[in-house]
């Protein structure tokens, strides 16, 4: 996908899983691992985002949160700040399942808008880290930050948001691959259990 960078968020602090999530075991690799194997031809340019100064050299630019402690906006705004490209593709390093056919249709949608951001299922919210972000959120982000805004919705009312509907999404992804969580030991345990049913679902997508 061209003008667009991937950025995979791994700068959380990792309390639930009592270690670096990035670098648990997941199918054979390091989580981070499993899901930059996933972003083979994506975009033109992957980042990760991470504030362990031991995180492993994967071939791939490491960057710090430039506003340490302020939680999932801080990253956002990270990833806006570093970005090369307009379009930038947020993917949380706890959230193993990259859905290809989805994230696609969520990239094509945000020419028309600044945020795309889906929801799945009963969740009231829509998930921040499985959507595509233009650079026009960055100063949003940062007013809000500078008003001691953690909330990823603080600066949503200033820009042209595309929240995508279950509906919508199960198009997609109608099982939810994309919604699936590593963030404690049972969680990834679970996720490891969906694995190959999940590389058998992907293999389809050519």
């Amino acid at each position: 996908m061209k003008d667009l960078s991937v950025v995979i968020q791994a700068g959380g602090q990792s309390r639930r899983m009592g270690t670096d999530k990035a670098l648990v075991s997941f199918g054979g690799v390091t989580l981070v691992e499993y899901v930059l194997m996933q972003l083979s031809g994506w975009g033109e340019e992957t980042l990760i985002i991470s504030n362990n100064p031991e995180f492993p050299d994967l071939g791939v630019p490491v960057v710090r949160d430039v506003i340490q402690g302020v939680g999932a906006l801080g990253g956002l705004h990270t990833a806006l700040v570093h970005a090369r490209f307009d379009k930038v593709m947020l993917l949380a390093v706890d959230m193993p399942f990259v859905h290809r056919p989805l994230m696609e249709h969520l990239t094509g949608l945000v020419e028309n808008y600044d945020a795309v951001i889906p929801r799945w299922q009963d969740e009231e919210y829509a998930e921040p880290f499985r959507a595509v972000y233009k650079r026009t959120c960055l100063e949003p982000v940062a007013e809000a930050l500078g008003r001691g805004e953690r909330r990823m919705i603080s600066f949503y009312p200033q820009v042209a948001v595309r929240l995508v509907e279950p509906g919508e999404v199960a198009e997609f992804d109608p099982k939810g691959w994309t919604f699936t969580n590593a963030n404690t030991p049972e969680e990834l345990a679970a996720a490891e259990a969906l694995r190959p049913e999940f590389e058998r679902a992907q293999a389809g997508w050519g």
